[in-house]
């Protein structure tokens, strides 16, 4: 009989014998990787390359959070979810795309910063990942409007209870935003500590943005 017995780890290595692109976009690239299998033959694999993303729990000393409804075209509609945008290059500190995120989509400065849950939104195709923050002590700033999604952009205060409802009511699909409001209901209960804010993110997408670097132009 082969195999590892249950509850032991797999100990295949699966190793990349090719690999070849199949699109290069904006912010995602797709990529056909051949894969050694633990009978000895290859499998193809379809892998989305995606920037890494940052999402905030914004809490006010309520227990008010901070929710957007914004226009997502995959889905069709405006949907209720975090603060959030994306790492645009390797070198960025995820903590400081946070701090410009929150301000620009909704004209906010925190003064306490967290990690509450880091996600690997959808790991059988894309390396795409999220880290959640939990941001408190926060402060109005000047909200500068980068684009016309910003622009289109609503806010809206809700009790953290209320959030917690409509995630499980299914009126908050976003994946990190699901997991970022009830990690934070969590945390605000007192059953759990939040991370650091530098604590470490081993999954963090990078491989589209050193692809991104590595073409911009030398200053």
């Amino acid at each position: 009989m082969t195999g590892t017995r249950a509850g032991e780890p797999g100990r295949h290595d699966f190793t990349v014998r090719s690999s070849r692109d199949i699109h290069v976009g904006r912010i995602l690239a797709l990529r056909m990787d051949e894969v050694v299998m633990p009978g000895g033959g290859t499998a193809g694999r379809e892998v989305v390359e995606h920037l890494a993303a940052v999402a905030v729990v914004a809490v006010d000393e309520r227990d008010n959070v901070v929710l957007i409804h914004q226009y997502r075209h995959p889905l069709g509609r405006r949907i209720w979810e975090l603060p959030a945008g994306l790492i645009d290059h390797t070198g960025e500190d995820p903590l400081a795309t946070a701090r410009r995120e929150l301000a620009e989509e909704v004209g906010l400065a925190a003064e306490h910063w967290a990690v509450l849950v880091d996600v690997a939104v959808s790991p059988g195709f894309t390396d795409e990942a999220t880290r959640v923050y939990l941001a408190t002590g926060l402060s109005a700033v000047d909200r500068e409007v980068m684009g016309e999604e910003e622009a289109d952009l609503v806010d809206r205060w809700v009790p953290l209870d209320e959030a917690v409802r409509m995630t499980l009511a299914g009126e908050i699909v976003n994946g990190a935003s699901v997991g970022g409001v009830l990690a934070a209901h969590v945390v605000r209960s007192g059953f759990a500590e939040p991370r650091p804010a530098d604590a470490p993110w081993p999954d963090r997408s990078t491989r589209f943005a050193a692809r991104r670097d590595s073409a911009r132009p030398e200053d």
